[in-house]
């Protein structure tokens, strides 16, 4: 059996903070604001996941409550978290495909590292990870650098 999933993500960028995508913290004048490290192209992945599991959200099994274990955490810990959840339905990912929308910093560069980091942490083939980055042309909140989003879908298979 197989399953597809869509997530979607996005986060405010600001100053004070680390940029942190695909699991690998990018220099940039700005950071992304969010509970954990605001790991927008994770949190995608994260979603559609769950999504295809028919498991809910990342901020139901991640809740984003003050003080608790989820708060700064490193988003590949809940990458990894996700995957293992989806296991107990007998899921595995079989890949993603996925796109950031930034104006800047030019995420191409990056894509590689990416790709490879978020296929370990899920134990995945590199190849099945498939990244891409565009702008929005400088329109709406992402065109003003004012924050950062992504989209992502799934396939799962069922052991």
């Amino acid at each position: 059996m197989i399953r597809v999933g869509f997530g979607y993500d996005v986060h405010q960028l600001t100053e004070g903070r680390e940029l942190w995508l695909g699991g690998i913290k990018i220099e940039h004048t700005l950071g992304l604001l969010g509970h954990s490290d605001a790991d927008v192209l994770i949190h995608a992945i994260c979603d559609a996941i769950l999504g295809a599991a028919n498991m809910r959200d990342i901020g139901y099994h991640f809740p984003p409550q003050k003080g608790n274990e989820f708060e700064n955490i490193d988003s590949k810990i809940l990458l990894r978290k996700t995957i293992d959840i989806v296991a107990t339905k007998g899921y595995t990912v079989s890949n993603i495909d996925a796109t950031v929308c930034a104006e800047r910093p030019k995420l191409n560069p990056h894509i590689p590292q990416m790709q490879q980091t978020l296929a370990e942490v899920m134990n995945i083939d590199p190849d099945c990870v498939s990244i891409k980055a565009t702008t929005s042309e400088k329109l709406g909140f992402t065109g003003r650098e004012e924050g950062i989003s992504a989209y992502a879908v799934v396939l799962l298979e069922k052991d």
